[in-house]
C-alpha cells in the first residue's frame, strides 16, 4: 500500500490562512514525514496576526522552535532561509517528491506560473515542476481576478493541483478547527497520506434498507 511521500516540502506564503499550514505541518510530523519548511516574511507577519505563534526570524532558531512546537524528532523538520540556494529543495537531485504551498498568495502563484525564481519558495516550486513531481497550491483569496484564474489554468495544465482553501460543510463542522481540518484532510488525501480528520464522502452512509 502506498502511504505517500516520505519527504515533503511545505511552504507558507503571505495569504491569510496560516492555520492551514501549521495544521498540515503537525499532521505531517505525526505521520513521520520529513518536512522541508519554507516561509516568507509576509507569512510570518500573517501568522503572528492570525495565531498565537510568533516564529523566530533565523532559520536555525525557527527549526528548533517548530521541532518543539510539533513534538517532531530531531532533524524531522528542516527550515531554510529565503536565499539558501544550497538547500536540497533548490535542486532536482535533492528535492522531495512533493511540495505543498499553503497558504499560497496570488503573488506566489503568479510567480510560479511564470517561472520566476526570486526566492527559495519559487525556486523549490520551479524544481518540483521541472522534475514533474507533485505540486499542490492552496490559494486563499476572494474574489479571483482574471489574471489569477489564467495563472491557475496555466498551472493546472502543467499538472499542478490547485486546491482553494474552501472548506465544505457536509461534515457539519462545529468549530473553526473543523473547517481547517477539512482543507488539510483534502491535502493529505492528495498526498496519499493517511488521515482520520475527515471521512470520505459516503464512507459512513447507511443504505435505505439498513
Amino acid at each position: 500500500m502506498n502511504n505517500g511521500p516520505d519527504r515533503i516540502t511545505l511552504a507558507m506564503t503571505g495569504a491569510s490562512g496560516a492555520q492551514y499550514g501549521l495544521r498540515l505541518l503537525d499532521c505531517l510530523v505525526r505521520e513521520d514525514r520529513e518536512v522541508h519548511f519554507l516561509i516568507s516574511k509576509a507569512a510570518q507577519l500573517v501568522m503572528a496576526t492570525e495565531t498565537d505563534v510568533t516564529l523566530p526570524a533565523k532559520p536555525q532558531m525557527m527549526q528548533a522552535f517548530l521541532t518543539e512546537y510539533t513534538g517532531a524528532a530531531a532533524g524531522q523538520i528542516r527550515v531554510y532561509g529565503k536565499e539558501d540556494w544550497m538547500s536540497p529543495v533548490a535542486s532536482g537531485s535533492g528535492a522531495p517528491a512533493a511540495m505543498v504551498v499553503v497558504p499560497c498568495s496570488t503573488g506566489t502563484l503568479s510567480a510560479i506560473a511564470t517561472g520566476a525564481c526570486n526566492n527559495l519558495i519559487e525556486r523549490a516550486a520551479d524544481v518540483t515542476l521541472k522534475e514533474r513531481r507533485q505540486l499542490i497550491l492552496v490559494p486563499r483569496e476572494a474574489p479571483y481576478s482574471s489574471i489569477h484564474l489564467e495563472h491557475m489554468l496555466k498551472l493546472s495544465n502543467m499538472g499542478v493541483t490547485i486546491l482553494p482553501a474552501s472548506p465544505g460543510f457536509y461534515h457539519q463542522p462545529q468549530t473553526i478547527d473543523d473547517l481547517i481540518d477539512f482543507v488539510v484532510a483534502r491535502i493529505l488525501n492528495l498526498l496519499n497520506i493517511p488521515q482520520d480528520m475527515l471521512p470520505r464522502w459516503g464512507e459512513h452512509h447507511l443504505s435505505s434498507d439498513e
